[in-house]
């Protein structure tokens, strides 16, 4: 079944097609993996306050043996996301691009990338997890680290620069890396006692310059477009017309430009330049090609609901737009297909 997700820009909404934890709750309560986590909104895990660990949304791991049975959502988070398999192997997609994880693996995700653990289910091993939130949603935004960044200043930007212009998810870790995750683990289990805050603030610093120099290694090319204005509208026109939902939204040009946090001429410009219409004719496009799918998959639901479901005002307009895309009626279209 496709992932249905809806476009991720959006100002109205203070999550962003986040991750809903559903399935990694439902695996703890049936005892099939043991998991600790310290979070906070959603996440799963012991409650932080606010002010601890500014940035950090979730960090914790689980470990699970024998197979399993279930496996994440395709999801986004509101942060980047950092994991490390210890141990075991994995399945895992970014973007619907397949990726196999063995032990040592570490993976980067920004909050614009959608992915998921498991082809359908998650393989056994110990995975650790970091969701660290530099205050971005889109490609082009500029990254606000945490004031317990000790990084130097230059040392920062030349993180920030790789881990923006490359969006390669899977990594080799370093022993550094490796034992970052397992000292923040054990802060986890101890986070009640004295200090434990503190540890973990040198452990996360430990964390990021053990990346940077991982990086250093691996990284072959680094492309600044990835963090371009027109990159941005990509990503929003792409969920545009991968995602089911809010197809049938009330969009202007007004609000899919100020979704993607830029005027409406040059977002009209990015658009034309990437597919080859104007906002408003790819929108319609997106909405006849979903209406199209629904003629054939609900044959008993009326034309008419239909057209309204997929964000048409008028059952005739929806008409005429289809025959002139189709060449027929959507009557026709149902009966033929």
């Amino acid at each position: 079944m496709p992932v249905t997700v809806a476009p991720i820009y959006r100002s109205h909404k203070s999550r962003f097609e986040i991750d809903t934890c559903a399935p990694q709750f439902a695996a703890v309560r049936g005892g099939k993996i043991q998991m600790h986590a310290l979070s906070k909104g959603h996440y799963p895990g012991i409650l932080m306050r606010p002010e601890q660990l500014p940035g950090v949304t979730s960090i914790g791991f689980w470990n699970g043996a024998g197979a399993q049975d279930w496996g994440l959502e395709a999801h986004r988070n509101e942060g980047i996301e950092i994991c490390f398999l210890e141990t075991g192997t994995m399945s895992f997609s970014v973007e619907a691009k397949n990726y196999e994880l063995y032990s040592g693996h570490f993976t980067i995700t920004r909050p614009w990338q959608l992915h998921k653990l498991g082809a359908p289910n998650i393989g056994p091993g110990k995975l650790h997890w970091l969701i660290l939130d530099v205050g971005v949603r889109r490609p082009n935004q500029e990254w606000r680290w945490p004031r317990w960044v000790a990084l130097t200043p230059g040392d920062r930007a030349e993180l920030t620069r790789k881990l923006r212009h490359n969006e390669t998810p899977v990594w080799n870790s370093s022993p550094e890396i490796a034992a970052a995750f397992r000292g923040l683990s054990n802060c986890v289990l101890r986070w009640k006692q004295p200090h434990v805050e503190s540890r973990i603030i040198i452990l996360l610093n430990q964390l990021l310059i053990g990346m940077l120099s991982a990086l250093d290694e691996q990284q072959r090319h680094q492309n600044p477009e990835l963090t371009s204005r027109r990159r941005t509208v990509e990503l929003f026109l792409r969920d545009l017309a991968r995602c089911n939902s809010n197809i049938g939204e009330p969009w202007t040009l007004e609000t899919m430009s100020a979704h993607c946090g830029m005027g409406v001429t040059a977002f009209c410009k990015y658009c034309r330049e990437l597919v080859n219409a104007g906002p408003m004719e790819y929108l319609n496009q997106c909405r006849l090609d979903r209406a199209a799918a629904h003629l054939r998959e609900n044959l008993a639901r009326p034309v008419t609901e239909i057209a309204y479901a997929n964000g048409f005002n008028s059952s005739q307009y929806f008409a005429t737009l289809f025959r002139r895309r189709f060449h027929k009626t959507p009557r026709i279209y149902r009966a033929s297909a």
